[in-house]
């Protein structure tokens, strides 16, 4: 019910699937023409005469300034204004981006490319995770969310997989007929490739409409004269649950894109593995575990909802991220199928957080405000996990081991301690949440509403 008693109106099952469907491909997207040069560090490197600081700049940093501060624009846009236009708006321009990563011939200008990825790719998560709460009510959200989620998982192995293909063509001549590619070097190619296919699912879009937006709240509407005060207000009232629950994401998902950045370099590096292994294996690997990741956390909240255990999923958020500690010590492994299989598996474990944080935060803010609160998560998430992880790891790899090769060690020592820190704020978040019960405060109320004091 709505607050002024209407029956709430869903979209029809295909109108809204197929909404899904494209938001999983632009989630596939983004992540690929972001992990591009993952695969192709040492190519571009030795291209363009740069440092593994200076890549692990442009893993994280580059990508990150524009994603991070624009994130709570588009997060406000997205509450605001149609998010079909502005999400069509934001895979064109990182679509562009990524095809000028291509053409770049200098530090500088790769850097300059990567700022345009962030910028566009920080209107997707708030827009797509706002479209699909008002399409689907709360307690069949769980199956979306894990299937657009699982896009973004799949991609890291199919990104892998794709460089890997393009490369191999490239480097057979395969490309060589084709005009503008043809006599470009393989990692170029790759770039111009991903990007014009992204163009395609802006395309896509133009044919679907903008869902109504669906007022289901047991709590006051959020009211003020200047944008996102209000939201900085409900943040504040609830820190006890929001401050931990914002951070340990953050701080996992900082061992999710430093060891997903270096972990094709360790293998290489370290295990003289070559790109065509990696699209063979890793790609694959990869692409298994993601696929099941999301599914299983979205069949985790189903269950837990239709069980009336809405708890669950913050002891999920605090216990998965130990899950994820062996595939940090791929460096041990035996061989390198082993250490692939072990860099895959963080997938699955990655794509479970990620489903359940969504779905969770969709679930303890009002409807005013789902947009900024996934854009919150890409801020922080930016600022700590994709600036500072790949950049970390790089520095220990460059200034503290001294030995490139020796990169898959610098995966372990970053991301064990940041796994630990990550779970137990989550743990922290899980305990406020439980007092926020006991309180019947606003997010325990939106969370479960039994809890309110029948009229």
């Amino acid at each position: 019910m709505t607050g002024g008693g209407a029956p709430v109106t869903w979209p029809r099952t295909g109108t809204a699937w197929w909404m899904v469907s494209l938001l999983f491909l632009a989630g596939i997207f983004s992540v690929i023409d972001r992990a591009i040069l993952n695969i192709v560090v040492d190519p571009v490197r030795l291209d363009l005469g740069i440092t593994d600081v200076q890549i692990g700049l442009l893993q994280g940093l580059a990508f990150g300034v524009f994603y991070a501060f624009m994130g709570l624009p588009m997060g406000l846009l997205a509450d605001r204004t149609s998010r079909k236009r502005l999400l069509i708006a934001g895979i064109s321009i990182w679509s562009v981006a990524t095809i000028a990563s291509g053409y770049a011939t200098s530090f500088g200008e790769l850097f300059a490319a990567r700022l345009m990825v962030g910028l566009g790719e920080a209107a997707l998560g708030p827009c797509a995770i706002s479209l699909i709460a008002d399409m689907f009510p709360p307690e069949k959200r769980g199956r979306p969310i894990s299937v657009y989620m699982m896009g973004q998982g799949l991609a890291n192995g199919i990104a892998i997989s794709v460089t890997g293909i393009i490369i191999s063509v490239a480097i057979a001549g395969g490309f060589a007929a084709v005009p503008l590619i043809g006599e470009m070097a393989p990692w170029r190619t790759t770039f111009l490739i991903c990007g014009a296919l992204g163009l395609l699912v802006a395309l896509g879009l133009m044919t679907t409409r903008e869902p109504a937006r669906q007022n289901v709240t047991v709590t006051k509407p959020l009211k003020s004269a200047l944008p996102g005060v209000a939201e900085a207000q409900f943040f504040w009232r609830n820190r006890g649950v929001l401050l931990p629950l914002y951070f340990g994401f953050a701080v996992v998902f900082l061992v999710a894109y430093g060891a997903g950045s270096w972990a094709p370099a360790m293998l290489m590096r370290g295990f003289g593995a070559s790109p065509a292994f990696l699209g063979a294996w890793l790609g694959p690997f990869s692409i298994a575990f993601a696929a099941v990741g999301p599914l299983i956390g979205g069949f985790l909240l189903d269950r837990s909802m239709k069980q009336g255990k809405v708890m669950k999923r913050f002891g999920i958020l605090s216990l998965t991220p130990l899950l994820a500690i062996p595939s940090a010590l791929a460096v041990m492994a035996d061989n390198v199928y082993v250490a692939a299989l072990l860099v895959a598996s963080s997938a699955a474990i990655f794509s479970v957080i990620g489903t359940v944080m969504f779905a969770t935060l969709q679930a303890i803010v009002p409807p005013q405000m789902r947009g900024s609160s996934i854009s919150l998560t890409l801020i922080l998430n930016t600022m700590i996990g994709a600036a500072c992880g790949p950049l970390l790891i790089a520095t220990v790899t460059e200034h503290i081991l001294g030995d490139a090769t020796q990169v898959g060690w610098s995966i372990a020592i970053v991301s064990i301690p940041a796994l630990i820190v990550g779970a137990a704020l989550n743990a922290l978040a899980w305990r406020g949440m439980k007092q926020a019960r006991l309180a019947k405060t606003e997010t325990a109320l939106l969370l479960d509403p039994e809890l309110a004091d029948p009229a």
